[in-house]
């Protein structure tokens, strides 16, 4: 298939999602279906109430994620499971961790995102679980943001590589990291550029949307998430990273689910929900860049490569056909808004 050609329709190996928010409860009777219809495995968030922290915790996770797949027909998706950094987590649970096949541990500055109060306060105090982790070659998932109320909302990423990630990776040199979900051309030049184990997930909506649509017509509560939308010369630059082939650079949606009153209230939450079409959305995303034959490499081969896995066997195929996601879904007992709901899609999985 040539980068420029319009196919009808097009077949790739299944991809994965690297980056997932699936909640818990009834909720994922709703949301684990959508990801387990396109993705043979997703990296599940450790973001819970309370966080998950122990290998016993995610194990039991796991199994509820997948007695939600089997319940909707997909008994063949795998959840992987992380556990959540704090400044207590100790370092003999990094072993206990990678001998159950816990595949990574998730960063997040303390109060930078949806339940991160639980977070690192100080990455000092993790040095001994980070030098666990850089000897069983555990990678560490980095929400790349710096909390400090005086650093503007969209200079926190750029801030954070500068003051956090580069000392972080000059005292563990050997760590594998990624860069989740990033949103700056000084991310994606970073990642590009950087000496040793460092890769980045990128989310559709950042490849797809600036800033703007969180404010066109109105704010527009859905568009909103963590890290947040930045300028076109930003989303430019993610599209060129995730089309150019680089192995550094993958599928991570960071679909967040949230009940709609709590998306569309005075204080409201971070995260767009894509679940329900991802893969549409990127190859939205792809096609509008010229460059739907680099799909399968971003969505399907980069991922694994980078984990240490196996490529998937199994095959999706997507189809040239217009249609328009429902605007809600039912979400435990209340309603979930997806991104683009309503909207008109043109790329839809066979």
């Amino acid at each position: 298939m040539h980068a420029n050609s319009a196919p009808i329709t097009f077949t790739i190996t299944r991809p994965d999602d690297w980056h997932l928010h699936v909640r818990d409860g009834a909720a994922l009777q709703t949301v684990v279906p959508h990801t387990a219809a396109q993705f043979a495995r997703a990296l599940i968030m450790p973001n819970l109430k309370p966080p998950v922290t122990s290998t016993t915790q995610a194990l039991a996770y796991r199994e509820r994620i997948r007695a939600a797949a089997a319940a909707a027909g997909h008994s063949a998706f795998e959840p992987l499971m992380t556990l959540y950094l704090t400044d207590q987590l100790p370092p003999d649970e990094i072993l206990r961790a990678q001998e159950a096949g816990i595949v990574g541990v998730k960063l997040y500055p303390a109060g930078a995102t949806t339940n991160s109060d639980a977070g690192v306060t100080d990455m000092r105090k993790t040095y001994a679980t980070l030098e666990a982790m850089q000897r069983v070659g555990m990678p560490l998932l980095v929400h790349g943001e710096v909390t400090s109320p005086d650093i503007d909302l969209f200079d926190r990423e750029a801030v954070f590589i500068d003051t956090q990630l580069i000392p972080l990776r000059r005292d563990f040199p050997s760590l594998k990291v990624v860069f989740e979900h990033i949103t700056t051309r000084e991310a994606a030049q970073y990642v590009q550029e950087a000496q040793g184990a460092i890769a980045a997930s990128i989310t559709a909506h950042h490849l797809l949307y600036n800033r703007n649509a969180i404010f066109t017509g109105g704010i527009r509560p859905h568009y909103y998430c963590l890290p947040v939308l930045k300028r076109e010369i930003h989303r430019q630059a993610l599209v060129d990273a995730a089309t150019k082939g680089s192995p550094r650079f993958f599928l991570g949606t960071d679909s967040a689910p949230h009940a709609t009153h709590l998306k569309e209230h005075a204080s409201g939450c971070a995260g767009c929900y894509t679940a329900h079409a991802a893969v549409e959305l990127y190859a939205s995303a792809f096609e509008a860049a010229q460059a739907l034959d680099k799909l399968e490499a971003f969505a399907s081969f980069h991922g694994p490569d980078f984990y240490g896995l196996p490529r998937n066997t199994g095959q999706i195929t997507l189809r040239r056909e217009s249609w328009t996601p429902p605007h809600s879904y039912a979400f435990a007992d209340t309603s979930l808004k997806p991104l683009a709901g309503g909207e008109m899609l043109h790329w839809r999985i066979a």
